[in-house]
């Protein structure tokens, strides 16, 4: 399991790095639009190109980032019903859902990128928008975040087997809504207390 765990941190650490890294993208997306906007307002001129690299950055934040959110347990739940369990069903709950939902999904969907991408870069595609950039970057982009989303599936199923063997810590703890209401009834007397 040791190994298991340092190629997991491995992938955490990459992940990490690259959805701080790709953060920037955001601001750069918005620079531009607010250029091409500033341009196209002031001097009645547009490109193709500038819009589609808007929608690039964006998209490539998104994609890109897609990884650290999971790695973060950002990611969207329902936190109404999970919240319910205790935390070792949670964690079960997590673990058969990277199994038979995240990875599934993400394993088809870098199958079916590769030839896309590749067709995409070998015929040297196009905008269909005058002016317009190659296409092949932004597929290459949906390849990559996939890809990455794939290789935080693993560690995260890595460390849910983990914790659950009792070879780590929890990481990320999520209270139960019992647990919340627990804690805050302790709060409550505390405070009448005083």
């Amino acid at each position: 399991m040791a190994g298991l765990l340092t190629l997991s941190r491995t992938i955490d650490r990459m992940n990490e790095f690259i959805g701080k890294w790709v953060s920037w993208l955001i601001l750069l997306a918005v620079l531009v639009s607010a250029a091409n906007a500033v341009i196209r307002k002031t001097f009645d001129m547009s490109s193709n190109a500038w819009l589609e690299l808007q929608w690039y950055l964006f998209g490539a934040a998104f994609m890109l980032a897609a990884a650290y959110t999971l790695k973060q347990n950002d990611h969207i739940r329902i936190d109404i019903v999970y919240g319910m369990f205790s935390r070792r069903v949670q964690h079960w709950i997590d673990l058969l859902g990277h199994l038979f939902f995240l990875m599934p999904f993400v394993t088809l969907m870098v199958i079916y990128f590769v030839p896309y991408v590749s067709l995409s870069f070998r015929s040297g595609e196009m905008s269909n928008n005058s002016g317009g950039l190659i296409i092949w970057p932004a597929k290459a982009i949906l390849l990559a975040g996939f890809f990455l989303l794939a290789l935080q599936g693993i560690s995260e199923i890595i460390k849910k087997v983990a914790i659950m063997r009792g070879d780590m810590d929890d990481p990320t703890p999520f209270i139960s809504v019992h647990e919340q209401a627990e804690l805050e009834a302790k709060a409550l007397a505390e405070e009448v207390r005083s």
